[in-house]
């Protein structure tokens, strides 16, 4: 009995892998993409290569700009100057920085314009506003999720509805949030963020990028068309995942028997390469920016390579209210929520997506 209920007790994790190819019209590959909106870090790794193109190196080094602004009120995220500014004009990302899922009021701003709103119970009784117990409260409920769609209430700001909200945010019961946020526009001029909060403590940060090359690699063989893998023959795609992990990690995968941290060894069939380039991206990156580096890769086989295949993986913000789309996330244990493709020289791709214990399955 007691076995059992600590395997009840243990975090579940869900991983959903799938597989297409980037020519097929039905691929839901940008999509995915798109609406993973809150990203923190972005790896890609490319066998047999010791040096990125130009072109590949500027889009990892124009992944930002993003800004952070300290205690910031979260009325100025509804104001109709805020509105038709940002939301109305491009694709605007903000998020709550520095607070936990499970335990603090987290808010995010979806690039379509809906506000999501994560507030503990005392909270949330005292806004006045509508929304719905979180569906990972568990029996005693503690916490409720808002949603307010900005762009319905921008048709009438003389609206009731919109009167109680501003109300709510100004007066009843103010709310302050340190945010990290985002704008992506076609040719827009990157000082407009910074111009318009200038009142308030803002901070331009650029995404923090991590180049090196492994020597000596041993990778898995795979095949573009066996997920399952064959004995033998190629690796799985879930042992894979496992690998891209402790690569990603610096895990030392050599399995000697006097390495007491860790015992983990390539998965087989096996093959070494002389060098591979891995490069890890660090910051509020947004899916656009995701999306022209999958494209440039998806074209790194345009020319002959050695490779067989390239990675990219990347990982959502842990206590982000919304994983995928608007589909409720919560922390649990790990909180993660991410996902990665394996890119083969045939145009035929793996997706991988995993969540934790409080997510709905990925889409």
């Amino acid at each position: 009995m007691a076995t059992l209920r600590r395997l009840r007790e243990a975090p579940r994790h869900l991983l959903v892998c799938e597989k297409s190819n980037f020519g097929n019209h039905k691929s839901r590959h940008r999509h995915l993409v798109q609406t993973h909106y809150y990203n923190y870090r972005v790896s890609f790794l490319i066998p047999e290569c010791g040096i990125l193109s130009e072109e590949l190196k500027n889009l990892v080094m124009n992944a930002g700009p993003y800004y952070f602004v300290n205690n910031l009120p979260l009325h100025e995220l509804i104001t109709p100057e805020f509105i038709s500014t940002f939301i109305k004009k491009g694709s605007c990302y903000a998020l709550t920085y520095n607070t936990n899922i499970d335990e603090d009021n987290t808010v995010a701003l979806l690039p379509n314009g809906k506000l999501i709103l994560s507030l503990d119970k005392d909270t949330y009784e005292e806004t006045g506003l509508q929304g719905h117990p979180s569906q990972f409260s568990g029996r005693k409920i503690m916490k409720f999720i808002v949603s307010i769609d900005l762009m319905e209430l921008s048709l009438n700001l003389d609206s009731k509805k919109y009167e109680r909200i501003s109300w709510s945010f100004k007066e009843k019961k103010p709310l302050k949030f340190d945010f990290l946020l985002a704008w992506h526009k076609t040719g827009s001029e990157e000082s407009t963020m910074m111009s318009y909060f200038s009142k308030y403590q803002i901070q331009e940060h650029q995404p923090k990028v991590a180049l090196s090359t492994l020597r000596d690699l041993q990778c898995p063989v795979l095949q573009s068309s066996e997920l399952e893998g064959t004995p033998e023959v190629s690796c799985r795609a879930l042992e894979l995942f496992d690998w891209l992990g402790a690569v990603f990690s610096n895990v030392d995968l050599n399995n000697e028997p006097n390495n007491f941290i860790s015992t983990y060894c390539c998965p087989e069939p096996s093959t070494v390469v002389a060098k591979a380039y891995l490069c890890t991206i660090t910051g509020f990156i947004l899916p656009e920016k995701i999306c022209l580096l999958l494209e440039h890769l998806c074209h790194y086989f345009d020319e002959p390579k050695l490779a067989p295949w390239v990675t990219l993986s990347v990982q959502g913000f842990a206590d982000s209210p919304v994983s995928w789309e608007k589909n409720e996330h919560g922390f649990r244990k790990g909180g993660e929520h991410l996902y990665n493709f394996v890119i083969f020289n045939n145009q035929d791709y793996w997706l991988q997506m995993a969540v934790g214990a409080n997510d709905h399955c990925p889409p």
